[in-house]
């Protein structure tokens, strides 16, 4: 199949849609071999699991709405300050104990309640569902869970995404199409490089970035890698070279179906101890 978008844009008519121009140009990019995009079709199992996850994702959205609003409800009558998990249903209980005084606050914050336990409990029936469907993929699971720090909801979303591993050609590849690669502009002597390119799917970007949080610990393989970087340009570009790499790592585990290996992740395994010098210090009182 070729993408409908590149025949619009080879043919130079951005906002001209036309069934018998189109299939004109189609028919003379195929003879002349112009057109190289190609739209992959995933196998039915794939689309299912994709599906499932997108209903997933917008519950778990759902959820953190109502967090947000109930943050915001305690933020606007002055009580910023209480300190509640509302990722629990007994968060969500002990914040409105607290509230005895405040029953305008328990009302409203009851509502919130209501909508982030119904969003859970479509959550666990999600999951539930996503048990089954996971049988055909239990080996690939099971692989990737043994990097430190991917959980069963990474694990699904890689292999939701990359869907046959053989259709890239490289890890190169892969973490282009994750959007994971700085955009890049090249002419004559300038070589400059900016921003990540946030192309392909936007899920496996956050669950991959997600997944890298767990470098910034010193006993994570990743975290010779984290560290420098974070020093250097930050903790959020740290985060994110940490996922590049986490991508290109699952690729090359789900392509040679082999497990994690710290070894082949150019690290060496201590313990290490540092020593740090300082040049000055205060006086003791």
């Amino acid at each position: 199949m070729v993408d409908a978008h590149e025949v619009r844009l080879k043919a130079q008519r951005h906002r001209q849609k036309s069934d018998r121009r189109d299939a004109q140009e189609l028919c003379e990019g195929r003879r002349r071999g112009g057109y190289c995009s190609l739209i992959h079709i995933p196998p039915v199992v794939i689309s299912a699991l994709r599906e499932t996850l997108s209903r997933r994702r917008h519950f778990v959205r759902v959820q953190t709405a109502e967090s947000n609003a109930a943050k915001h409800v305690l933020r606007a009558a002055g009580l910023g300050h209480l300190k509640a998990n509302l990722r629990t249903a007994g968060g969500w209980s002990k914040l409105r104990a607290t509230l005895s005084a405040h029953p305008t606050l328990q009302q409203a914050l009851k509502h919130h309640q209501a909508f982030w336990q119904q969003a859970q409990t479509e959550v666990q029936a999600v999951e539930q569902h996503l048990a089954q469907q996971q049988e055909p993929f239990a080996a690939d699971l099971q692989r990737l869970q043994t990097i430190p720090g991917v959980g069963r909801i990474v694990a699904l979303t890689v292999v939701a995404v990359f869907s046959e591993v053989e259709r890239f050609p490289s890890a190169k590849h892969v973490a282009s199409s994750a959007g994971l690669v700085p955009t890049t502009y090249q002419s004559g002597e300038r070589d400059r490089h900016g921003h990540i390119t946030k192309q392909g799917s936007g899920e496996l970007r956050a669950m991959v970035c997600e997944a890298a949080q767990p470098a910034r610990r010193a006993d994570h393989p990743l975290n010779p890698y984290f560290a420098a970087l974070c020093a250097k340009r930050g903790y959020r570009m740290a985060v994110v070279a940490a996922a590049h790499r986490l991508c290109r790592i699952m690729f090359a585990m789900l392509r040679h179906q082999s497990d994690f290996a710290i070894k082949r992740v150019g690290v060496e395994e201590g313990p290490f101890r540092r020593t740090l010098v300082r040049r000055y210090r205060r006086k003791a009182a």
